[in-house]
């Protein structure tokens, strides 16, 4: 069973929920940018909840099944249809064999995840079908799908046409965007008054927004402590020596335009990193458009511990929805 690809929309990629484990090799966990709709999307067609799903920006792609499936689409709002009628999101409906899925325009978010009963069946890398574009692993090739691919399933499980999750259980930016930040090690490095600056200005998603990072402008920029220059570090005030990057760090070079660094960004370098978005909010930063107004919110680690766990608390209430 195969699904043929007419046409790929837009930076389509298979996606799971990543290969970690190797970030200290340079390679990063990478994985859908909405860990929970991929989730979510899993659970309506009956699959694992790290199965391997499509996950397409701003334009979804045109696909024609070769068998029948079950399907559901997740994260952003871009309207599915079945051989040109309209189908719901986030709700698992059926595709039979011959028939075209593809998807009208953008209305919400930035990005869909497509799941199929049975999961798209590439071969595992290093323990996850995802794709690593700049790597080259992982997916169908190590890029994003294209016409002519076709994308195998596996065996698929009995699941319920239209199951579907509620609206308030579908967890999407608000607006205008607001992001949980824990100050970092290097916050020290701006003076206090920069500190206040930046989590009271509004700022907006640059067009330089993708897999690897979310670039933000309009805010006032960073004014820096003075140092003597550490051996090893660059001559920019927001330099340092070289360093490990978390997930979600946010670096801001020469002070000037904050970039969150997701699911495929490098390990390591020599920015200084005023922050990390936690956990808790990294799915919302997938589904940010450009222009998009955010704001960023200081919180201590209790509070980001705390965002943490009632996050995995609505993911528990959809397991019980779906059950």
């Amino acid at each position: 069973m195969a699904i043929k690809v007419l046409h790929p929309g837009l930076a389509t990629t298979v996606q799971d929920l990543g290969r970690p484990g190797y970030f200290h090799l340079g390679i990063p966990m990478g994985g859908a940018m909405d860990r929970l709709s991929l989730r979510a999307a899993n659970l309506l067609v009956g699959n694992d909840e790290g199965a391997a799903c499509l996950e397409a920006v701003f334009i979804g792609p045109k696909l024609e099944f070769t068998s029948d499936a079950m399907v559901a689409v997740t994260g952003a709002e871009i309207p599915p249809r079945v051989d040109g009628v309209e189908q719901p999101s986030w709700t698992a409906f059926r595709v039979k064999g011959g028939q075209v899925l593809d998807f009208d325009y953008l209305k919400a978010g930035a990005r869909i995840c497509v799941a199929v009963s049975g999961g798209i069946d590439v071969p595992e890398m290093l323990g996850s079908r995802s794709t690593y574009a700049i790597g080259a692993l992982g997916g169908i090739g190590g890029r994003a799908i294209a016409v002519g691919d076709e994308l195998p399933l596996g065996e698929a499980r009995a699941a319920a046409e239209g199951r579907s999750v509620s609206q308030s259980l579908r967890r999407m930016p608000s607006m205008p965007a607001e992001l949980r930040v824990l100050p970092g090690l290097y916050w020290h490095r701006i003076t206090e008054q920069s500190g206040i600056n930046f989590f009271a200005d509004e700022w907006k998603v640059a067009p330089e927004a993708d897999r690897m990072g979310y670039r933000f402008r309009g805010g006032r920029k960073l004014e820096f402590v003075e140092r003597v220059q550490p051996f090893g570090a660059g001559s920019d005030p927001s330099n340092i020596v070289d360093s490990c990057y978390p997930y979600g760090s946010i670096q801001v070079p020469g002070g000037t335009e904050p970039i969150i660094l997701h699911r495929d960004a490098v390990s390591g370098g020599g920015y200084f990193m005023l922050g990390t978005v936690i956990s808790a909010d990294m799915d919302l930063i997938g589904q940010l458009q450009p222009h998009t107004p955010t704001r960023f919110v200081k919180v201590n680690m209790d509070e980001a511990l705390q965002a943490r766990a009632n996050r995995s608390a609505l993911l528990d209430r959809i397991r019980t929805e779906l059950a």
